[in-house]
């Protein structure tokens, strides 16, 4: 296991390095940078030059924008950021990692519960869907999970809240808190649930329909093999065939669906925050990408990208306790 663990995080460094380089060139490529956007309108008006904005995008260090210029921007980053140094935000006045950090646990907790709700939703209808095969419980799931899978999130967001806020007005329309009064206590902890009632509906209701197929798939493939014939053949009562035999070999894969959840939990839900004005890491990332802000940019796609390696090395070793004939070398 410790060989296994040594050679994934030596293959993990050159992946992510190789993942820094792409993020660093894309984000550099962008036809409008963070100073040409706050510029365009004293530039317009003759208030600064094309002199002046250069000097303002050297002062940034992106005022380079030829290969040999982004290369070296790129190996003054790289340096800091071996060192956990990912600059100071752009938008944001403050060290990356601050930023990241305060954010990105409103993003978790809400995708933690929506993960938590899927999973004890999910698994259980794909379970029936799988054994009632062609029945009406089984067109129902597949159904629910079409749905799910082919709504876009914006709309979906959009229908909640024209619904529920706007039209029935049971839940509040965007944010996290109630701003027109000071609550403290338990009641401020009541009140961010009912804000977060929509969005967390909204993450579950997207993610629903995957984990269902897939766990209907996978059921479907085990229940049609020749121990699960046997295990009837022996007598053994249908719960115990599905549950204890059936379910458990179906475990692998579905460790491995829930192994790339991990870099969701904490990098929030973009566009779903965004419809919900809720103050996540998806939400905060989104208006620094569309401003241009290349530290924030570059540190969060960064953070997205270890724990997209630490997901898949956590559902590898997930594998040899799921199935102890699986043998990490």
């Amino acid at each position: 296991m410790f060989k296994y663990l040594i050679k994934r995080l030596a293959v993990s460094i050159i992946i992510l390095f190789g993942v820094s380089i792409i993020i660093y060139f894309i984000v550099r490529m962008m036809p409008a940078d963070y100073i040409d956007q706050h510029t365009a309108a004293q530039v317009a008006q003759g208030q600064l030059t094309k002199e002046d904005v250069q000097r303002m995008k050297e002062l940034y260090g992106i005022g380079d924008n030829s290969i040999g210029g982004i290369l070296k921007s790129y190996g003054q980053w790289l340096s800091k950021a071996a060192r956990a140094d990912f600059g100071v935000s752009f938008v944001y006045g403050r060290p990356v990692h601050e930023v990241i950090g305060k954010y990105m646990w409103i993003s978790f907790g809400i995708s933690l519960v929506a993960l938590i709700l899927n999973i004890l939703i999910s698994i259980p209808l794909g379970i029936v869907a799988a054994t009632k095969q062609y029945g009406a419980a089984d067109y129902i799931v597949t159904i629910l999970a079409m749905i799910g899978i082919s709504l876009p999130s914006f709309f979906l967001g959009a229908l909640l809240l024209r619904i529920f806020s706007i039209g029935l007005g049971w839940f509040p329309l965007q944010g996290l808190s109630d701003a027109t009064q000071i609550i403290k206590g338990f009641k401020q902890v009541l009140d961010k649930i009912h804000h977060l009632v929509l969005p967390m509906t909204t993450l579950v209701i997207l993610n629903i329909g995957g984990l269902m197929r897939y766990t209907r798939t996978n059921m479907l493939e085990v229940l049609n093999s020749d121990y699960i014939r046997t295990a009837r053949a022996k007598g053994l009562s249908e719960k115990a065939v599905i549950y204890k035999h059936a379910f458990r070999n179906t475990l692998i894969p579905i460790v491995t669906m829930l192994g790339g959840s991990i870099p969701g939990l904490f990098g929030g839900a973009l566009i779903t925050e965004t419809v919900f004005a809720i103050p996540g890491i998806g939400s905060t990332s989104y208006k620094a990408i569309l401003q241009g802000d290349i530290p924030f940019v570059m540190g969060y796609m960064m953070f997205i990208a270890i724990l997209t390696v630490l997901g898949t090395i956590l559902a590898d070793i997930s594998y040899a306790i799921v199935d102890p004939r699986v043998k990490l070398q």
